[in-house]
């Protein structure tokens, strides 16, 4: 993607999302583009269709923030969608450090994945993980150190087939990874794993292209696990202590799955658990079993 013209990019990829009758616009025969046309998108924002042509080819790179709210309004974008768009249109000065380093895990965020008692896992803004408790990897053998979500979720059957719900999970992904980057979206580890994602996965593909930008927000997952059985768990996700940019923590995130009490799910989620506990029984030798 240019960078001098993300504006107009986001621009285009959503007015193509949205349909004329949701917004009062007759429709009459067949249409020519997906969504609206850049000159409805200009009426229903109050301003003049060369104007808009202009932010969508990149030629205007200042458009007021009354301009971006109105478009924001005919696009129909949410408050996070909306920060992105004026971030898209805001100056870009890089204060930032590149991705190409490897986040760390502090300390005592590896203790907590420890001695939580729940599958837990840490990931940088890529979603590599980081850091993996062995409950975590007892849940899905894709959560452990080297993996990465988006590549585990996309291109793994084996990891697709434990999610019931993957042609939702999957792209609500897409747009939590969009909204963790920002406008960052040239640093050289993102153009890596979204050029490799976008070559081998057309649902992938359709996805990003999107530009679905939504926070990172705790939701039910349904996940079907082969010893155990179905079970809705909950995802807590909070910014590891230190993610202020110290030791490198910066960007660092957590993720719990957890179930509610008193549940069927609770239930299955502590029979894997005490699967995870259960020590290996060790082959007794002919002399050990004699001496007995």
């Amino acid at each position: 993607m240019r960078e001098e013209n993300r504006l107009g990019t986001y621009l285009r990829a959503r007015r193509e999302l949205v349909a004329p009758e949701s917004v009062g616009l007759p429709v009459h025969g067949m249409r020519r583009v997906p969504g609206l046309r850049r000159e409805e998108v200009a009426l229903l924002a109050g301003i003049s269709s060369e104007y808009y042509l202009r932010l969508e080819q990149g030629r205007d790179r200042n458009p007021s923030p009354q301009v971006l709210e109105a478009l924001a309004r005919v696009l129909g974008l949410d408050a996070t969608a909306t920060a992105y768009l004026h971030e898209l249109a805001a100056p870009r000065p890089r204060s930032r450090p590149r991705r190409s380093r490897r986040r760390a895990v502090p300390r005592e965020t590896a203790q907590l994945l420890e001695v939580i008692g729940l599958p837990a896992v840490a990931v940088d803004e890529c979603f590599d993980v980081l850091a993996a408790n062995a409950l975590a990897t007892a849940l899905a053998p894709s959560l452990r150190v080297g993996e990465n979500r988006l590549r585990s979720l996309f291109l793994d059957p084996a990891e697709q087939l434990l999610h019931p719900d993957w042609a939702q999970c999957a792209p609500q992904l897409v747009a939590t990874f969009r909204n963790r980057l920002g406008t960052d979206v040239d640093d050289p580890r993102v153009v890596q794993l979204v050029g490799e994602l976008s070559l081998a996965s057309q649902e992938f593909r359709r996805a990003w292209a999107r530009h679905d930008v939504k926070p990172p927000r705790g939701k039910a997952v349904r996940i079907d696990h082969p010893q155990v059985g179905e079970m809705r768990l909950w995802t807590s996700k909070l910014d590891a202590d230190g993610a202020d940019g110290a030791d490198g923590a910066d960007g660092v995130m957590v993720i719990v799955h957890h179930a509610e009490p008193g549940t069927a799910d609770a239930e299955r989620l502590a029979l894997l658990t005490s699967l995870v506990a259960e020590p290996a029984v060790q082959p007794q030798t002919p002399l050990e079993a004699g001496s007995r």
